[in-house]
């Protein structure tokens, strides 16, 4: 158990992310790393999660839709939640980003 506890753990450290592509308008203030699955590091399992996203003109994030996802149904949710609680500058806007897991 203890082991498996270590294996998250540096799971977590080297959960790694691509640049957003983000609208022009889109100046990030706050970004929240998704957690790495429990399950997915027990597991060894690595992949990504692309999201889209809109954002409100108070720099909210309103919408996030994933647009591809590797494996299916492992990621999905962790980088949804995450991307969620990012925060823009006001004004508003689309932008896209790719999340990947790695162990």
């Amino acid at each position: 158990m203890r082991r498996s506890l270590h294996a998250i753990g540096l799971a977590a450290l080297v959960l790694s992310f691509a640049t957003p592509a983000l609208s022009a308008e889109l100046k990030p203030i706050k970004r929240v790393e998704p957690q790495y699955p429990a399950e997915a590091a027990r597991a060894g399992t690595q992949g990504f999660v692309e999201v889209e996203f809109t954002v409100d003109d108070g720099g909210n994030v309103a919408n996030v839709s994933v647009v591809n996802a590797k494996p299916a149904r492992v990621f999905e949710q962790s980088a949804v939640k995450a991307v969620k609680q990012w925060q823009f500058a006001p004004g508003g806007g689309r932008g896209k980003v790719r999340l990947d897991f790695a162990l």
